[in-house]
């Protein structure tokens, strides 16, 4: 896989990997586009890569030996078992290089020919442009708009629920 002119590869997320990734979760630019607080402590993403389960598929992105994406889909359970949850993150300094398409067709593919997954659902704030065409690209459509649904940086901001279906 390519990222811009440079090998990008996808792989598992280790519970190795939490100071790097508790780091990169903490990337202004990142935690914006999240639901993460700020000062979080990084021990917090080892316990929560400790925590998955099967119906958690997580993985990152490296380039050059570098971790610059992580992303993740989690199953639901019982009645809503075909579908799943998605969210990503990328490095602050390596974004519009095709990472997040990358890391977001890994995801879907697993999705669809390992894990029989047909719903996948986000939710993704609605002046992320960049990620709703991202998104969008994908087969993700808009489903609603939730309206105050998380304070960011003082404000309280809307989001997209988005999901794509599979054909």
């Amino acid at each position: 896989m390519t990222a811009g002119s440079l090998a990008l590869h996808i792989r598992a997320a280790s519970i190795s990997d939490w100071e790097v990734l508790a780091a990169l979760r903490d990337l202004p630019g990142v935690r914006s586009g999240t639901l993460r607080l700020p000062f979080a402590p990084p021990e917090q993403t080892r316990r929560w890569l400790e925590s998955l389960t099967e119906n958690d598929m997580v993985i990152v992105a490296e380039l050059e030996g570098q971790i610059v994406g992580l992303a993740g889909l989690h199953r639901h359970k019982g009645r809503r078992r075909h579908a799943a949850d998605i969210g990503m993150s990328v490095h602050d300094d390596y974004r519009r290089r095709g990472i997040g398409k990358a890391l977001l067709e890994a995801l879907t593919e697993a999705a669809d020919r390992w894990l029989g997954i047909l719903r996948i659902e986000l939710t993704v704030f609605t002046d992320n442009e960049a990620a709703i065409g991202l998104y969008r690209n994908a087969g993700f459509v808009t489903e609603g708009v939730l309206k105050s649904y998380a304070l960011r940086d003082g404000a309280y901001a809307d989001v997209f629920a988005m999901a794509r279906l599979r054909a």
